[in-house]
């Protein structure tokens, strides 16, 4: 089994010709007419689409091109600790995102046109291991005065705190579970988060001082609002939404019609130890994959004491013994989405991997009625086959009407926050406003990030956090954020990197000259466009990248007759080598991977490598303008598009 779970098939590489065309191009008079185009190479920093598509604004292509070596570390750095660190400058949790995101950055990813996506989660996955292994850890600057109250401990939570410590700034965190971790503990099951690794990754967090930590407390209850303003510089909001919304349809009071969260954190807990005989899962969604995943390795106990059913432990009314492991027995699953599979929300490889544990998908379909038995309880779903209309509102299709018969019904159709207590910033939806900077419009000192403002992924609340504390750090020092750039992530900087390899310019004398070639307070012929623009294949010299095959990570995902109690991880993770020739397979989009192939074709040698003792990532290649004849092959031949014709006229 593969890490995307289905075959994957060779593609065609680049073609340079499309279907229809017949004629010949006259190279030598669009080529080599001297300096026909009256333009010179200029060298260009735009983002890759991985990257801008990527909801925690990762430097992807950046750790990539450090673990696949184009990118050497520092002398007093491996390889290894500064991929963890690029990688961390965004999202302090590699480990849990390599394995549980679904990676819209693989979906962007330009090697799609060539062959096959980056496996960038297995290699995020092999940093975060890898860090976990070696026991690399955090730095921070000295403390300030300043403190912050994090209400909440999840992602975003814990992700403002690292950010705001690396920024000088303090800060307590308040979560009214028992442990931090948000929906990476108590959302998602330990088979796809392991514990070990995530309570690694929170310690880090923690290790680096200043953060103090108060569970257990629920702020609107054993404390308020007024409390945290007084005693703090600013607050917070990062409480997520632990608040499943039940079905709207007739019959949805039952008492075993539960939410995919409430049924998710009841086993995350250890509480909940075996589902229902029959289980009805209404969603589409990765909460409603976990759901019947989940239900699918717990099973059943025939006989099992009414006390005992589900809706009691989620209840909180009784705990299953978890002797009850011995009794189980293989339940029956059912998944019903309103979409067709290929416009489900839930990861394909999850799906996928349901199936092949055994559950029963219904695809197209919208619930009607829950059906009550004599007693209240539903004993069974009324489902219909439907269409979605124009307002994106499922209708039923007339005389396809069908019931499944259930003893749980779990609703996965979406979630909100518990504002109990907390109803002065309730925006009406059971959510909290919050504007471009995540900030509070009506009470200054107060930020939101994550699931509160509106339910997403876990690595947009890891991006919201980056955002957020530096809006915050801005309030702190009495100044305002700034305009947030268009393509707003962690970019690479050439200017850091000169600095790391003591290379960066001198101090601009004024006596100098503006424009002279000469001079050197600034680095020539080089622009950074990374916040203004993502580079899209068609800017590419696709035909320089042949086919090469996928490191894939192995899955240990079961079939349906093994599923029965089986919570061992489904991933393992790629070796160093592995990782290497998988970071290998990117294309380096909008920056130079060094392929030598514009100093190559120059037919004038006016393209040249700078200097060893100049030369770093980012800066490989100069041009000497006396030479250059405009010819523009250095840019046709650019494999990243990091050329562009674009000084002369």
């Amino acid at each position: 089994m593969t890490d995307q779970d289905h075959s994957q098939s060779v593609k065609l590489t680049f073609r340079a010709f499309e279907d229809g065309d017949y004629k010949w191009d006259n190279l030598q008079e669009a080529i080599f007419s001297a300096d026909h185009s009256h333009k010179c190479p200029t060298y260009i920093h735009r983002t890759p689409p991985c990257q801008g598509s990527c909801p925690s604004g990762e430097d992807v292509r950046g750790w990539l091109q450090i673990v696949k070596g184009i990118e050497k570390p520092p002398q007093d750095l491996t390889w290894q600790e500064y991929a963890f660190r690029r990688s961390t400058d965004a999202n302090p949790f590699p480990s849990m995102m390599g394995r549980v995101c679904p990676a819209p950055c693989e979906s962007g990813c330009n090697r799609n046109q060539v062959d096959d996506f980056v496996g960038i989660n297995a290699v995020e996955q092999f940093i975060g291991d890898t860090a976990y292994d070696q026991k690399f850890v955090f730095h921070a600057p000295e403390l300030g005065s300043s403190r912050v109250a994090i209400v909440g401990g999840g992602p975003a939570g814990l992700a403002a705190a690292y950010q705001l410590r690396r920024r000088g700034h303090g800060s307590t965190i308040y979560d009214d579970h028992s442990e931090l971790g948000g929906m990476m503990r108590y959302g998602i099951p330990g088979y796809r988060t392991p514990r070990d690794y995530l309570d690694h990754e929170i310690q880090r967090i923690l290790d680096m001082g200043g953060i103090e930590v108060m569970t257990g407390v629920r702020i609107g209850r054993d404390m308020s609002i007024e409390h945290l303003e007084k005693n703090y510089d600013a607050v917070l909001w990062s409480i997520g939404c632990q608040s499943g919304r039940s079905l709207p349809i007739p019959g949805s009071e039952a008492p075993n019609c539960v939410s995919g969260v409430e049924f998710l954190e009841a086993f995350n807990k250890g509480v909940l130890q075996v589902s229902a005989d029959r289980v009805i899962c209404v969603g589409g969604g990765d909460t409603s994959i976990d759901v019947v995943s989940v239900a699918r390795r717990l099973g059943k106990i025939s006989n099992l004491n009414k006390s005992l059913r589900v809706e009691k432990v989620i209840g909180g009314y009784v705990a299953h013994d978890s002797a009850f492991a011995a009794m189980r027995e293989g339940a029956e699953v059912t998944l019903t989405s309103l979409f067709p599979r290929s416009e489900m929300t839930a990861t394909d490889h999850e799906v996928e991997d349901a199936l092949h544990e055994g559950v029963d998908i219904r695809y197209g379909v919208m619930p009607i009625e829950v059906i009550h038995d004599n007693k209240g309880r539903a004993r069974a779903l009324k489902l219909a086959e439907c269409t979605i209309d124009s307002n994106g509102r499922p209708q039923p299709i007339d005389d396809t009407e069908i019931e499944i018969k259930c003893d749980l019904i779990v609703s996965a159709i979406g979630q909100a926050g518990n504002l109990v207590g907390l109803e002065a910033l309730d925006n009406g939806r059971g959510l909290i406003d919050a504007d471009s900077f995540y900030r509070m419009k009506e009470r200054p000192g107060h930020f939101v990030a994550g699931d509160i403002i509106r339910p997403h992924l876990l690595t947009t609340a890891i991006g919201q956090a980056s955002i957020v504390a530096n809006s915050i750090d801005h309030f702190l020092k009495g100044a305002e954020p700034g305009k947030r750039p268009k393509v707003d992530v962690h970019h690479f900087d050439l200017l850091e990197k000169l600095r790391e390899n003591s290379l960066e310019p001198a101090d601009y004398d004024s006596s100098q000259d503006w424009g002279t070639c000469d001079a050197n307070f600034a680095v020539h012929n080089y622009e950074d466009r990374s916040t203004h623009e993502i580079i899209s294949s068609d800017q590419l010299f696709l035909g320089h990248f042949g086919y090469e095959s996928r490191n894939l990570r192995q899955s240990h995902g079961p079939d349906k007759d093994h599923v029965l109690s089986h919570f061992e991880e489904r991933h393992q993770g790629l070796s160093a080598e592995s990782a290497q020739k998988e970071a290998g397979r990117c294309m380096s989009c909008g920056m130079c991977f060094e392929c030598d192939n514009c100093v190559i074709y120059c037919p004038q040698d006016a393209v040249f490598r700078v200097s060893k003792d100049k030369s770093t990532m980012g800066r490989y290649v100069d041009t000497d303008y006396d030479r250059c004849i405009g010819c523009h092959i250095c840019a046709d031949v650019c494999p990243t598009g990091y050329i562009d014709m674009g000084m002369g006229e």
